[in-house]
């Protein structure tokens, strides 16, 4: 590993905040805090935690209707999450937003979105920006399996093949589109191979190995800032709720479930992290005690900041 004992614990840190801020989410939904749809991350950490480590505070992401692991990988405040995720005036879009549509633009983050696919259009348009401004930067764009079959993937990654556009696309293939098998869905078992139709290079990574998915993003990324264009980066991983709060995963068996469970991200970083002697168990401990005091507060945070007043209702509103 070429990483610095400070990064390694920083990247298993990172991805106990998501999976932390997911079951706190779950929690509030139960409760009735937090209403509506919301599509949890957790089993899916190590895909957002190694490709935002792999790329630099002024680089792009856009983002996914699950797309709370993302945010907190590009340096999220967990207090503006939690505060948009309850609808509240604190929050990152003034609690207008709410799950599907976190944005924050300071921070790199171009948005979630709750259209299936929606996300890909405008990274490809970020990394058209980036090529005309000649910034170097490049723009990562997260989407699912099911978003692969969608017209606005085609588009884009046509354009970006053809202009070079330094875009990296990333899919988390958790093997259901909501709930249908992506052996139902694609005539292929290589997904990647559709990258040769743009003519742009394909690659697949264990989307369970943080490090993985961090030196392959980084790997593509310094492709993309030096001119030879976009990627599509296949991460193979799975989620281990429903695809939201109501779905009683009958599509898929307990057997797979547990099989999935037992490559857990987190389990397995912090399985070699131990191992190395990065860190010890009680390292471990008091970095998960600390990580869950943070998502209290954040809760506090939230539940204590108001709703916006009906006097905002026509407040940044485009269109």
């Amino acid at each position: 590993m070429g990483e610095t004992r400070e990064e390694l614990i920083g990247y298993l840190r990172k991805m106990i905040e998501i999976r932390f801020f997911e079951e706190k989410i779950s929690e509030l939904l139960n409760r009735g805090i937090v209403e509506g749809a919301s599509h949890l991350y957790s089993g899916e950490e190590a895909v957002a935690v190694g490709a935002c480590s792999a790329i630099k505070p002024d680089d792009y992401i856009t983002s996914t209707h699950r797309g709370h692991g993302h945010c907190i990988a590009k340096g999220g405040d967990l207090r503006k999450m939690m505060a948009e995720v309850c609808g509240k005036a604190t929050g990152y879009c003034k609690g207008k937003g709410g799950s599907m549509h976190i944005a924050d633009i300071e921070g790199g983050n171009l948005g979630a979105t709750g259209i299936v696919g929606g996300n890909v259009p405008v990274a490809t348009g970020a990394g058209l920006s980036i090529k005309m401004r000649k910034t170097r930067q490049v723009a990562l764009c997260f989407f699912g399996d099911g978003a692969m079959n969608t017209g606005g993937f085609h588009e884009s990654l046509n354009m970006a093949g053809t202009w070079k556009l330094p875009v990296i696309y990333i899919c988390e293939n958790n093997l259901y589109g909501m709930s249908v098998s992506v052996d139902k869905a694609f005539p292929i078992k290589d997904i990647t191979i559709r990258a040769k139709g743009y003519n742009i290079l394909g690659v697949s990574v264990d989307g369970m190995d943080v490090l993985a998915v961090r030196h392959t993003i980084q790997d593509v990324v310094g492709r993309a800032r030096s001119g030879e264009g976009p990627a599509l980066v296949e991460c193979k991983t799975y989620r281990f709720h429903g695809h939201s709060k109501s779905d009683p995963r009958a599509y898929r068996t307990r057997e797979e479930e547990a099989l999935w469970k037992e490559r857990c991200p987190i389990k397995l970083f912090s399985e070699r992290l131990l191992k190395e002697k990065v860190l010890d168990n009680e390292g471990l401990r008091k970095l998960e005690e600390d990580v869950k005091k943070n998502i209290e507060d954040a809760e506090k945070f939230a539940i204590e900041s108001p709703f916006p007043g009906p006097e905002e209702l026509c407040e940044d509103v485009y269109a």
